[in-house]
């Protein structure tokens, strides 16, 4: 299975030492499960020793810090390929990209994601085979030679290289947040047949998908969000909402007084599905300004990479 070059640490000394051994730029990871944000991406060696001392040292991610990978940065591009699998086959879901970075322009710190959309133009038919018989299918067959054979919703973090070749950035036992939101309405049949079979031992059967539609979703962040996100604003939603448009609720908790509010960092995701892109982008956007609560924060620009920003291969892992 192809990826980054890595080592593990328990030690603070012996983790300082390989860092200011590594080359720029770099990746510091916690081990543990760190709610999406426990990945940092690193322009210079005195940025990872930093995290590494943040992460061992001073618990800043309780215990899922107290193992740190460090890893060669990947430059490319990253896909979520989400796949249903009994252990030994795979349906794959259509492919999402995750929107990490809080603010627009993929600037600001990473976070549990800020928006996502579908289908990901790089990720064409064959590339997706590559990472069926290169990743998915390998990762299965390891874990049954193992012993520990794993069915259910497989989440493959992918970087694909100015090549095409495709790199593990993670793996994880789940859907996606918020990849789920742009990626199950494309989904038009057979979603609950096929998670049905894989639960039961048996080869998930086939989706089918929506070819002529595309999806976005924008989050609505508190304010302090990802480090201490503000709670208890109102919420304002329309009572009418575009075709097409669905607010999917993360953070938020009806009060005594009946009111809705924001009750986490990651407030509401606003999914739009069209028949183009750009239709999509836009009426996601819409919806997500039409929306008020003191302190929301949103990107304008997901999908920048779709809509005409993939001039070049970018240097990215989130």
């Amino acid at each position: 299975v192809p990826t980054s070059a890595s080592r593990a640490f328990h030690d603070l000394a012996a983790a300082l030492d390989y860092v200011s051994r590594h080359s720029e730029p770099l990746v510091v990871k916690a081990s543990g499960l760190a709610a999406g944000k426990g990945v940092v991406v690193c322009d210079t060696r005195g940025e990872a020793a930093y995290a590494v001392r943040s992460m061992l040292q001073e618990g800043s991610f309780g215990d899922a810090g107290r193992t740190v990978v460090i890893e060669a940065f990947l430059e490319g591009e990253e896909i979520s390929v989400l796949a249903i699998t009994d252990g030994t086959d795979v349906e794959l879901l259509p492919v999402a990209q995750d929107h990490k970075r809080l603010l627009d322009g993929d600037k600001g710190p990473n976070t549990g994601g800020m928006g996502a959309y579908s289908p990901v133009s790089v990720a064409t038919p064959a590339l997706l085979e590559r990472a069926r018989r290169q990743v998915l299918l390998p990762a299965l067959a390891e874990m049954r030679r193992r012993q520990t054979p794993f069915s259910g919703a497989l989440y493959a973090g992918l970087m694909i290289d100015g090549t095409g070749n495709p790199w593990v950035v993670e793996f994880n036992c789940r859907l996606g947040d918020p990849e789920t939101q742009v990626v199950l309405p494309l989904v038009s049949e057979g979603l609950t047949r096929c998670l049905w079979k894989a639960a039961q031992g048996t080869a998930p059967t086939p989706l089918v998908l929506q070819t002529d539609a595309c999806s976005v979703t924008t989050v609505l962040a508190s304010r302090g969000y990802p480090d201490a996100p503000e709670r208890g604003a109102a919420i304002s939603i329309p009572a009418e909402l575009p075709e097409g448009v669905t607010v999917f609720h993360a953070g938020t908790v009806r009060g005594p007084d009946g009111v809705l509010r924001a009750n986490g960092g990651r407030v509401l995701n606003v999914t739009a599905v069209a028949p183009t892109f750009e239709e999509a982008r836009r009426l996601s956007r819409a919806g997500a300004e039409a929306i008020h609560f003191e302190g929301k924060v949103f990107r304008r620009d997901i999908g920048w990479r779709e809509g005409g920003g993939r001039s070049k291969v970018e240097s990215r892992r989130s």
